[in-house]
């Protein structure tokens, strides 16, 4: 998959950089620098799109298999102790320092040296990180995948609907049918009506005479079982972080309300209003650091053992960050809104209030803290907790999340707009940001997010102790 992804994505850069080169290309060349360009054809156009699809194929096909495999690269010794949490961290880290070389340095060279060196360097360094991985191939550990897992979940679901008539006295001293060699000789008590899918009910009819299922329709495995079992329990988790994309997607307000704020740092020098956007990339690049760096080391000091957050602790403290932070931009909305008002700027949305857009930074900085918590403790809970031949489902199962998430965002958006506007009122979430009330806006998110939050304990209590959790139980009792 990480093949295929890179190999998509560098050919998506390269259609997309012709775009800026060959004329009449849907583009319409590189305009900034070419006042000669033409209109774009439809086979412009459709190499424009072709491009945008194949960089998306490419992105998915590395995102979601590239932690997964980093983890496989490690050994035993190395997933139980702390390297793998700082793997973790360090790649959502890298992640997000690439982000924002794009968001600056890329930005700058696009503006002042043209879209065809702005948009080569990508292809460039995408043609270096191909070639990079396939030299280093061979010494990579590659684990070979199972069947097909949506297979296997349906066999499962089948299994068990035939047998769903099995009565008490043929279930009582009853065998499942598992794996050879296989540590996992039962399933769990929970989702028990999944159990009946690897009861063998006759090992004649049952089983082959190498002591295989006859039907895998019929008949699955205690290993298929479990493995359905975890991903339907992790769900109610993964919907937790919905809400908090959902506050992540209000930072497209921050513009409007940095543009109405005195955004001077020094008398002759003021911050843009779009680089606010850019705080937050640089706020989580600090708590990743700061967290391996220097909270962990300094908390194993004081305890004179290892001290480090759990994946469920660490999405707490993800949702509870991104809580605290849109309440603390309500605050500052509401006074800047006052004093918009007062100063008699309520009908000059472009009027600047005298208040210093720095207040708006505690609230990137707190985000910061959220995003970072909360996605890094998402992937090492689903990384830990499902099956090693289902890691990559991880990456797949965050990615729905965030675009139910950004759905969510917009469902939410329309119906403030929609109730508020009734009456013909401007609405909370006026075009003029001094008539409407955006505070009141985000007082409501708040709320929504405080409510996710007790959703959240009550997902981690129903759930019980993960892995880990039960990993250090067992060697604290053994000690």
């Amino acid at each position: 998959m990480i093949s295929f992804g890179s190999i998509a994505s560098l050919l998506g850069m390269t259609l997309f950089w012709l775009t800026t080169i060959i004329p009449r290309s849907s583009a319409g060349c590189d305009r900034q620098f070419d006042t000669s360009c033409s209109s774009p054809t439809l086979v412009g156009n459709l190499v424009l799109y072709c491009s945008f699809a194949l960089m998306s194929v490419g992105a998915g096909g590395v995102r979601s298999t590239s932690i997964p495999f980093g983890i496989d690269q490690l050994s035993k010794g190395e997933k139980e102790s702390g390297i793998k949490e700082s793997f973790f961290n360090w790649y959502y880290g890298t992640s997000t320092a690439a982000v924002l070389i794009g968001m600056t340095l890329m930005t700058y060279i696009q503006e002042n040296m043209g879209w065809k060196v702005g948009f080569g360097i990508p292809v460039i360094l995408m043609f270096i990180s191909a070639v990079s991985f396939f030299i280093a191939s061979p010494n990579y550990i590659k684990v070979l995948p199972k069947t097909n897992l949506l297979t296997r979940f349906a066999q499962v679901f089948v299994a068990s609907y035939r047998k769903r008539h099995l009565s008490p006295e043929v279930t009582s001293g009853i065998s499942y049918y598992h794996e050879k060699e296989s540590e996992l000789l039962e399933p769990s008590e929970k989702l028990r009506f999944l159990n009946k899918a690897c009861i063998i009910i006759n090992p004649l009819q049952d089983l082959t005479p190498d002591g295989k299922a006859s039907d895998p329709w019929s008949l699955c495995t205690v290993e298929q079982v479990q493995e359905l079992k975890t991903v339907i329990r992790v769900l109610p988790i993964l919907t937790t972080a919905i809400m908090l994309t959902v506050n992540m997607s209000q930072s497209s307000f921050l513009v409007l309300e940095a543009s109405s704020m005195d955004r001077h740092v020094t008398s002759n020098f003021q911050i843009p209003a779009g680089s606010f956007g850019s705080i937050l990339i640089v706020a989580i690049i600090f708590w990743v650091a700061a967290y391996d760096r220097i909270i962990v080391p300094l908390a194993s000091k004081i305890r004179g053992k290892p001290a480090r957050l759990g994946p469920k602790q660490k999405m707490g403290v993800g949702l509870m960050a991104s809580c605290v932070a849109l309440a603390s931009l309500a605050v500052v909305e509401g006074i800047r809104r006052r004093m918009a008002i007062k100063q008699g700027f309520i009908d000059d949305p472009k009027a600047v209030v005298n208040l210093s857009a720095l207040w708006l930074l505690p609230r990137q900085f707190l985000d910061g803290l959220a995003e970072a918590a909360n996605i890094i403790g998402q992937t090492e809970f689903f990384i830990s907790e499902l099956p090693q031949s289902m890691s990559s489902i991880a990456g797949s199962l965050m990615g729905v999340g965030s675009s139910i998430a950004n759905l969510l965002a917009t469902l939410i958006l329309n119906i403030v707009k929609d109730v508020t506007t009734r009456g013909g009122n401007e609405g909370w979430l006026a075009s003029n940001i001094n008539r409407g009330r955006y505070d009141y806006y985000y007082w409501l998110i708040v709320g929504l997010s405080l409510l996710n939050f007790l959703y959240f304990l009550y997902c981690c209590k129903a759930y019980g102790p993960g892995k880990e959790e039960e990993s250090k139980s067992s060697d604290e009792e053994n000690k």
